[in-house]
Formats: C-alpha cells, sequence, structure tokens
C-alpha cells in the first residue's frame, strides 16, 4: 500500500511540474517577443510596422495554439495514468487477505479457529446502466459475517420456531428435515446439491493437506459425514469429520473442520419498469362433459375476467358430442348478456386428451405472439393472480409454474368440526386444515406461444389423465428458459371426486391414485377418521362419567 501510495504522489509532483514549467516557458516568450516589437518599432515607418505587426501576431497565434494542443495531449495522458493506478490501487485493497493458520487439532480437545482467508476477485455487476465498482471492503464485511453467525458460538432466539435445524448427510446420502418434491426423507445428492456438498469436502481435504507431505494426505474417501445449514441472513455452515490419518487404526479420533461460505453484500442486477395494461392473456380450457361444472366456472369467469380484469380471451376445446349444445348455449348466453366477444368455441370429435386440447388451443390463435393460461374447470383464480401471469412470464426467456393451493374434500375438513360446509367463496382459505400446496401439479402455467413452439409443446399421444404437463414441465426444465416455480395464493384448485380409469398405463394408475389420497384430507385429519370409533368411545365415557 505504501508503494501505491508514493506512485500517485509521483504522478501528481510530475504533473504540477510540467505546467509549471510550460506556463512560465510561454510568459518568458511573450516577454522576449514583446521586447523585440519595441526596438524594432523605432527603425521602421508605420506602414511597415503595421504590416509586421500583422505577420508577427499571426505566427505567435499559430505558436500559441500548438503549444496548447500540446499540452492538453499531456495533461490527458497524465489524466489517463492517475486514474489506471487509482484503480490498480482499488483492486489490490480489495484482493488484501487477512490469513489465520489454524494449528493441528490435539487428540485430547478440540481446538476451535476461525478461517479468515477471503480471496477477491474483481467485481462484475449486471446492470441496465454501466456503474463503478462499490468500494466495499469484503475482507471485513465477510469478517463480520463469521463473528455474527450462529457457527461457533450461540445466538439467543425468541422461541423454537426461529431455531433453523442441520441436515446430516454423507458421500452418498441426504438425510433430509424438510422433504422437498419428492417427499423424500432421505435422497442421493443430486444437481445443485452435489455441486455443493462436493465443493465443500473438497475444499475440506485441501485445508487439512496444507503443509503436509505428498505421501501422507487426506482424500475425499476419509470423510466421514457432516451436517450443514443455511441462514438467509450469513450463509451456509457446514461441519465435516474425517478419519484421523495420523492415527491409522484407532477408532474414535477424528478431524473435524467448520466451514462457511458466506452471503456477499447485496447487488442490483436490473431494474426493469414493466406496463402489463396491454398484455391479454389467453385463457384455453379443455373440456369433454362436466357441463354443470362448467357453468360454475363461467360464472366465476364473468365476475373475474369480463368484469375486472378485462384482459382475458377465452377459448374452449370441447371433445366429444355429449353436452356441445350446453356449452354452446352458455358461451352464447354470456357473450349477448355482457357483449362480450372475446370467446372461441372449438370441437373436435376425439377420445379426451388434455394435451391435444391445449395444443389446438394454442395453434388456433394465428395472429402474434399471445400469453397463454393453461386452465382446468376445477380451478379458481382471481386479478391478482392473472397479474402474476403477466409479471413472470417472459417470452425467449421465462415461463411460469405457480404451486397451486390445492383444497381438501371439505366433506371431510368441516364435518370433523361438526360445521356446515360454507359457500365456495369462504372456502378459499390457505390453512393446513383446509388443503396443501401442490407442488407435484404441473397443468397450471403462464407461457407465450413462441415457446410453446419452441420446446415443441405436448406429446397428443398420450390420453386420459395426467403426464403430459409433467412432460412439458420437463422440457422447460431441460432447456435454457428460467422456470419460475413459486407458490401463488391467488389459484386454487377445487376438489372434486376423482375416478381413475382401470384401462390406464400402470404408471398413469399409480400417479392417479396418489393425487387421489393426497386430495382428501389431512394427515391428522385423516387419522382422526382412522380412528372415529376410539374418539366416539371416548365422548360416550365422557358423557358418563360427567352424570
Amino acid at each position: 500500500m505504501p508503494r501505491i501510495l508514493l506512485i500517485l504522489f509521483s504522478l501528481s509532483v510530475m504533473t504540477l511540474m510540467l505546467i509549471a514549467r510550460c506556463g512560465l516557458n510561454i510568459d518568458h516568450y511573450f516577454h522576449q517577443q514583446a521586447a523585440a516589437a519595441a526596438a524594432a518599432a523605432q527603425a521602421l515607418t508605420s506602414n511597415d510596422m503595421a504590416v509586421l505587426d500583422h505577420k508577427r501576431l499571426r505566427d505567435v497565434n499559430e505558436k500559441q495554439t500548438r503549444e496548447m494542443a500540446k499540452l492538453r495531449k499531456q495533461i490527458r495522458f497524465l489524466e489517463a495514468a492517475l486514474k489506471g493506478a487509482y484503480q490498480k490501487a482499488q483492486n489490490l485493497s480489495m484482493r488484501s487477505t487477512t490469513t489465520t493458520t489454524a494449528k493441528p487439532a490435539e487428540p485430547a480437545e478440540s481446538k476451535a479457529t476461525t478461517p479468515l482467508s477471503v480471496n477477491m476477485g474483481e467485481q462484475i455487476l449486471i446492470s441496465d446502466q454501466p456503474r463503478q465498482v462499490d468500494n466495499i471492503n469484503y475482507t471485513r464485511f465477510f469478517q463480520e459475517q463469521f463473528k455474527s453467525a450462529e457457527i461457533l458460538h450461540g445466538v439467543t432466539l425468541k422461541s423454537e420456531y426461529e431455531l433453523i435445524p442441520f441436515t446430516r448427510f454423507s458421500t452418498g446420502r441426504i438425510f433430509l428435515v424438510e422433504p422437498g418434491l419428492g417427499k423424500r426423507v432421505v435422497e442421493k445428492p443430486i444437481g445443485f446439491k452435489k455441486k455443493d456438498l462436493s465443493e465443500v469436502v473438497q475444499f475440506a481435504v485441501d485445508q487439512l493437506n496444507r503443509e503436509r507431505s505428498e505421501k501422507d494426505k487426506y482424500a475425499a474417501d476419509d470423510f466421514v459425514e457432516g451436517i450443514y445449514r443455511i441462514d438467509p441472513t450469513t450463509g451456509s455452515h457446514y461441519e465435516l469429520y474425517f478419519r484421523d490419518i495420523d492415527r491409522p487404526g484407532m477408532k474414535n479420533y477424528y478431524s473435524k473442520l467448520t466451514v462457511m461460505r458466506p452471503f456477499g453484500p447485496l447487488q442490483l442486477i436490473t431494474k426493469n419498469w414493466i406496463n402489463t395494461n396491454k398484455e391479454w392473456i389467453n385463457l384455453i380450457l379443455p373440456l369433454s362433459g362436466r357441463t354443470d361444472t362448467f357453468r360454475t366456472f363461467m360464472e366465476r369467469f364473468v365476475r373475474v375476467c369480463i368484469l375486472q380484469d378485462k384482459r382475458v380471451f377465452l377459448t374452449v376445446v370441447y371433445f366429444g358430442k355429449e353436452g356441445l349444445t350446453t356449452v354452446k348455449d352458455i358461451l352464447t348466453s354470456t357473450a349477448k348478456t355482457y357483449r362480450f366477444k372475446y370467446i372461441k368455441l372449438i370441437s373436435l370429435k376425439e377420445k379426451f386428451s388434455r394435451g391435444q386440447g391445449l395444443q389446438v388451443g394454442t395453434l388456433n390463435w394465428r395472429n402474434g405472439d399471445p400469453l397463454m393460461f393453461f386452465c382446468d374447470v376445477d380451478i379458481v383464480f382471481g386479478t391478482d393472480f392473472l397479474e402474476r401471469c403477466r409479471l413472470n412470464a417472459a417470452p425467449q426467456k421465462r415461463v411460469y409454474y405457480p404451486i397451486v393451493f390445492s383444497l381438501y374434500n371439505p366433506n371431510v375438513v368441516y364435518s370433523l368440526h361438526d360445521m356446515l360446509i360454507p359457500p365456495e367463496k369462504d372456502q378459499l382459505v390457505i390453512s393446513r386444515d383446509t388443503g396443501f400446496w401442490r407442488d407435484f401439479g404441473y397443468g397450471m402455467t403462464c407461457q407465450y406461444k413462441s415457446d410453446f413452439l419452441n420446446i415443441k409443446g405436448f406429446d397428443e399421444q398420450i390420453t386420459g389423465w395426467g403426464g403430459e404437463d409433467v412432460l412439458l414441465y420437463q422440457k422447460y426444465v431441460r432447456s435454457e428458459y428460467l422456470v419460475v416455480r413459486a407458490t401463488d395464493p391467488g389459484i386454487f384448485h377445487l376438489y372434486h371426486e376423482k375416478t381413475c380409469d382401470p384401462n390406464l398405463k400402470p404408471k398413469q394408475y399409480r400417479s392417479c391414485i396418489q393425487s387421489k389420497a393426497l386430495n382428501e384430507a389431512s394427515h391428522a385429519q385423516l387419522g382422526l377418521l382412522a380412528f372415529k370409533d376410539e374418539i366416539d368411545i371416548h365422548r360416550g365415557y365422557k358423557r358418563w362419567s360427567s352424570r
């Protein structure tokens, strides 16, 4: 650092000396010219004097112009040199590290060490406008993260709900405290989890092998197990245990490392202004039969889309002849009553296939690149969902797959509490007793027609219930599109009794049965139904003993 300051000081002195020298030379030049002009003036006539003065003045102006151009060039060069030296000083300051070397652990006791080595490269920010690199002392920032993290000491919490549990892992297994999409309690690390844990284990091996000979080094096979957790405010914490290779054949001796991947300061990536006023949605609804349910769906469509949002086009793709006349009458009545002309009915004389219906409804839109919402007749949504549909999908970039809140069987939910089933709008409550987030469902999605065609759409060979939406979702996941998968409190799946066709393929039939079981009630509510006889006996005993 002193060397950098010396460079900056030297460049500044050189600039001042150059400007001072050039300024003095110009002044001296003007004095000489003035003296010569005064001496010559005595010997010349007035006409000769005027001609000579004009010539000399022109020469002086030309020389002054050349001198000024030369000075400007030298000043620009010095400014660029100063700017480069200042930027280099900043980079060197950001790259400076503070390293603390940990002593080898003694067998009798464990000594905790705080890893404070931070190796930072140049900071690169992505934003709409170019900006200067923030002058952040990353070493100090990460040291503060280490100190505030609950990693080497406890932190006072208000309740047990604030505590973040650890997840245990080994080389090939993760024992999950929070089951994900697969609802597994143990799984093999894949994707980002595998990359993260492999990097952490390798980092720990490298740290253990510092200052060790080539013949006596730790390897990843010496890793026994570890635990990790993610604190949203500080970073990821890891504790790793390795066999102590310095004591081969001896049990209960370990090398323990505490590692942290700290989170950096917040950085602006993009800043956009979005206007959705002119963004229409083409709602595509495949349908076969179920005319009473469709009538109710249209009542909600009128209330939300026609009277409130006013930017939704409805495309109904109907399979078969039975019920087709009723559907036509409902749509015609809606169009006339509300003077709503953005409705289209497509009739197919084929066996119901949801994928085919959505494909036909998409291709039927000939002009432009509309935003499409693939919907079902049992779905309830509000204007807030429609706005999220517009905000979270972008052509050639993003598709939106909302996680729908699925309602349980109201006959089970409310009868267990001796309550009457309320109206539909009063059932739309998000709680663990009324429903669950349908994280295994991919049927509801918002995406642009161009993206749907680019990804090659649905597999129309799949008929009947389920399967086509999963395959479409997998296509997007395996592509370069950003899949926005998030819970959405503005869209609900109404309960309806599900019948699984015995003619389905085994995999489809199993998925149908699984979905049917999950839709009935929560684990606790199903337990109350299973032990209903014991509960009734207990109630009778309490009434008898109170007499």
